[in-house]
C-alpha cells in the first residue's frame, strides 16, 4: 500500500506547533499508562467480587498459580475458589475488555472514514447483520432443533452484511462515505424486518432472542475470550499501524490523494478492519451500544485527534468502561441487567449533546 507523504513533517509546522504535540503526545501517554493500570488492578479487584467474596491478595495469588502452573500455590485455596475465579469471573471480565476496546477502536475508525462525528461501529449496518445471523442460530435452536454455534453465526452474517454493503456502494457510484452509509441504512433495514420476522415466528420463546440482542456478558466462557481477542488485538494492532494514512483520509479523498494515500485500498482495508472487529466483538456479547460511539469523541474533544493517540487511547479507555459498567450490573443488581441497557441508557444522552452540538456547526472534522 502506498504511504508516501503520511510521515512527513507539513513544511508550514513551526517549532511551537512541534513543541505543542510533543507535549500533547507526553500527557496522552501519561494518560494510556493510568488507564491501562486502572485496567489491571481492576481486573484483579473486580475477580474476587461477587457472592463468594475473595481479598485481593487471595485472588491475585489464584490467577499468578494459573498463569504459572504453580500447583503448591493453587493448593492452598478450594478447588471452588479456583473455579469460581478462573473459569467464571475472569472469562467474563476479559471479554468486557475486549468488547469495549473493540467498539472503541471501530468507533475512531469509522468516525474518521466517514469523516461523520455521530458514526459508530453499527453505522454500517454489520451488527444488525450479526443480530440477524445470531437470531437464526437461536430460532433454528428453538424451532427445528437444529444446533448452530450462535458466535459463528452472527461473525458470519456481520461479514456477508459488508461484502452487501461495499458491492451495493460499489454500484451506486463508489466506496465513498455517503454511499456506504445509505447502503448501510438499506440493507439494515431490510434485516431489521427479518429480525421482527423471528421474533413473530418464535412466538412464545421470544424472550431468548430479545435478551441476546439486548447485549450481555454472563456466561462467557474461555472460548468466547479465544474468538474476540485475536480478533480485537490483532485489528486494533493493524489500525494503529496505517494511522498516518487514517489522519490524511480524514481531509478528503483530494488532498488524501494528493498526500500520496491510496484511497481506496485504505478505505477497503479499514472498512473490513472495523467491520471484522465489531463483527468479533458482537457475536460475542450481542448489541452493546453507545461504547463506540462515546469514548472516541469524548477523547477527541478533550485531547487530541491525531489517530496514532487516539486509537489506542480509546481502546484502553473503551475497554476500562465497559468492564466497570458490565461488573456493576453483576454486583449491584438483584436481578442483573443487561450491560447493553446500561450502555445505551447513558450514551443516549450523550448522543443527544452531540447531535445538538453538530447542528450548531461544531463539528470535530
Amino acid at each position: 500500500m502506498e504511504r508516501k507523504g503520511t510521515t512527513q513533517r507539513p513544511s508550514g509546522l513551526g517549532e511551537d506547533s512541534i513543541r505543542s504535540y510533543r507535549t500533547k503526545r507526553r500527557r496522552c501517554l501519561v494518560i494510556g499508562a493510568l488507564l491501562l493500570a486502572a485496567i489491571l488492578l481492576l481486573l484483579v479487584a473486580f475477580v474476587g467480587m461477587g457472592a463468594m467474596n475473595l481479598g485481593f491478595a487471595e485472588t491475585w495469588d489464584i490467577l499468578l498459580g494459573k498463569i504459572t502452573g504453580d500447583a503448591g500455590r493453587l493448593a492452598a485455596h478450594g478447588a471452588n475458589e479456583v473455579a469460581v475465579v478462573w473459569e467464571i469471573r475472569l472469562p467474563r471480565i476479559l471479554c468486557g475488555i475486549l468488547v469495549g476496546m473493540g467498539l472503541s477502536v471501530a468507533g475512531v475508525i469509522f468516525q474518521s472514514l466517514l469523516r461523520n462525528p455521530l458514526a459508530d461501529p453499527y453505522t454500517l449496518g454489520v451488527s444488525t447483520g450479526a443480530a440477524f445471523g445470531a437470531s437464526l442460530a437461536i430460532l433454528l435452536a428453538l424451532t427445528a432443533g437444529i444446533v448452530v454455534s450462535t458466535t459463528a453465526m452472527a461473525f458470519l452474517f456481520a461479514f456477508l452484511t459488508l461484502v452487501v454493503v461495499i458491492l451495493i456502494s460499489k454500484k451506486g457510484g463508489g466506496i465513498a462515505s455517503s454511499n456506504l452509509i445509505i447502503a448501510g441504512i438499506i440493507v439494515s433495514a431490510i434485516l431489521s424486518s427479518g429480525l421482527s420476522f423471528m421474533k413473530m415466528v418464535a412466538g412464545e420463546d421470544v424472550s431468548a432472542i430479545v435478551f441476546w440482542l439486548m447485549g450481555s456478558l454472563a456466561s462467557r466462557e474461555w472460548g468466547d475470550v479465544a474468538i474476540v481477542a485475536p480478533v480485537v488485538l490483532l485489528g486494533s494492532l493493524i489500525a494503529f499501524g496505517f494511522a498516518g494514512d487514517l489522519n490524511v483520509m480524514v481531509l478528503g479523498d483530494k488532498s488524501a490523494r494528493n498526500l500520496g494515500v491510496n484511497t481506496g485500498r485504505i478505505r477497503l482495508l479499514y472498512l473490513i478492519l472495523g467491520s471484522c472487529i465489531t463483527a468479533a466483538c458482537v457475536a460475542v456479547s450481542g448489541i452493546i451500544g453507545f461504547v463506540g460511539l462515546v469514548v472516541p469523541h469524548m477523547l477527541r474533544f478533550w485531547l487530541t485527534s491525531d489517530n496514532r493517540l487516539l486509537l489506542p487511547l480509546s481502546g484502553l479507555l473503551g475497554g476500562l468502561l465497559l468492564s466497570v459498567a458490565d461488573n456493576a450490573t453483576r454486583l449491584l443488581s438483584v436481578s442483573e441487567v443487561p450491560v447493553g441497557v446500561l450502555t445505551t441508557l447513558i450514551g443516549g444522552p450523550f448522543f443527544i449533546y452531540v447531535f445538538i452540538k453538530r447542528r450548531g456547526g461544531q463539528g470535530v472534522f
